[in-house]
C-alpha cells in the first residue's frame, strides 16, 4: 500500500508540475503558484468538512501545526524555485536536480531508526538515480549558474518540507496538508497586495489551475498517508519519481524529444521500484 500510495503522489505531482511548468512561460511562476495553491486550501477545508477528520492533535511533540506550517513554507519556496526553473526552458538541469530532494527525508529517516535491506537498498539507489537521468540532465551544455541555483533551492526546499510532511502525518496527513496551505495563503495574499495583481490569468486557463491546485494537494497527502502507514523511507524515494511523469507528458504533449539518457533513466527508476516494492 505504502508503495501504490507513493508512486500515484509521484504520478500528480510530475503532471501537476507539467502543467505549472507550461502556464509559467505565459505567467510570473509566483502567480501560478499562488492561485493554484488557494485552490489546494479551498479543496482541502472541504474535504476536512466531508469527512470530520479534524481532531487530530495540533500542538505538542506529535502534533501536526508547526511541522505543517514549516512544510507550507518550505514547499511554497521550492515550488518557486521549480516553476521558475521550468519557465527558463531549463528542465534538463532544474527538474533531475529538484528529484534528488528524496535524499533529505531519506537521511532523516534512516538517521532516526529505520533501516533497510541490502535488495532494497539498491533499489532505492537505482530509483534516485533512474528519476535523475530520467529527466534529461543536460550535462553535456554545461549547468548555467541561474537554473542551477534554482534546482539547489528546489531540492532543498522540497527535501526539507518532505521532512517536515512525514513528521505532521504521524498525527495527521491531511491537517498537516491543510495547515500548509493555509500557511502559504498568507504569503500568497502579501504578494498579491504587493504587486495588485491575481495573475491576469484568463477563463480558459482556470480548468489548469485548478487541476494543479487539487493535484498538487492530493500528492502531498498520498504521500503523508504512505508515510504513516509504512516505511518513510521507501515512501520519499517512490514519491520521488515525478519527473518522469513530467518528462513523459512533455514529451508527448510539447514534443520535446527523449535523449538516451532518459530511456536509460526510466528502465533504472523502473527496476528500481520493481526491487522496492517486490522487497
Amino acid at each position: 500500500m505504502t508503495s501504490l500510495l507513493a508512486l500515484l503522489s509521484s504520478l500528480l505531482w510530475g503532471t501537476a508540475d507539467f502543467e505549472g511548468g507550461r502556464l509559467s512561460k505565459k505567467h510570473p511562476p509566483i502567480a501560478v503558484l499562488g492561485f493554484s495553491q488557494v485552490i489546494g486550501l479551498i479543496f482541502g477545508v472541504a474535504v476536512v468538512i466531508v469527512s470530520g477528520d479534524s481532531n487530530a492533535p495540533a500542538l505538542g511533540d506529535s502534533g501536526y501545526l508547526i511541522p505543517g506550517i514549516c512544510a507550507g513554507f518550505l514547499g511554497y519556496f521550492a515550488l518557486i524555485c521549480l516553476y521558475a526553473g521550468l519557465a527558463s526552458g531549463s528542465m534538463g538541469v532544474v527538474s533531475p536536480i529538484s528529484a534528488l530532494s528524496a535524499v533529505i527525508p531519506l537521511s532523516y529517516a534512516l538517521m532516526h531508526g529505520e533501516s533497510l535491506s541490502f535488495i532494497t537498498s539498491i533499489g532505492v539507489v537505482l530509483a534516485l538515480v533512474g528519476a535523475f537521468c530520467a529527466s534529461g540532465p543536460e550535462l553535456s551544455q554545461g549547468l548555467p549558474l541561474r537554473p542551477l541555483l534554482l534546482a539547489i533551492g528546489a531540492a532543498c526546499g522540497f527535501g526539507t518540507a518532505l521532512t517536515f510532511i512525514s513528521i505532521g502525518s504521524q498525527s495527521s496527513a491531511l491537517m498537516t496538508m491543510v495547515t500548509m496551505r493555509a500557511a502559504t495563503l498568507v504569503v500568497t495574499i502579501a504578494i498579491a497586495v504587493r504587486f495588485r495583481s491575481t495573475g491576469g490569468f484568463s477563463k480558459s486557463e482556470y480548468p489548469s489551475l485548478i487541476f494543479i491546485g487539487v493535484a498538487d494537494f492530493v500528492a502531498n497527502l498520498l504521500l503523508g498517508v504512505a508515510c504513516s502507514k509504512g516505511s518513510v523511507s521507501v515512501a520519499m524515494v517512490l514519491g520521488s519519481m515525478y519527473p518522469i511523469a513530467t518528462a513523459l507528458l512533455a514529451f508527448s504533449f510539447l514534443r520535446e524529444r527523449l535523449h538516451t539518457v532518459q530511456y536509460v533513466g526510466i528502465v533504472l527508476a523502473v527496476g528500481g521500484v520493481a526491487l522496492i516494492s517486490t522487497f
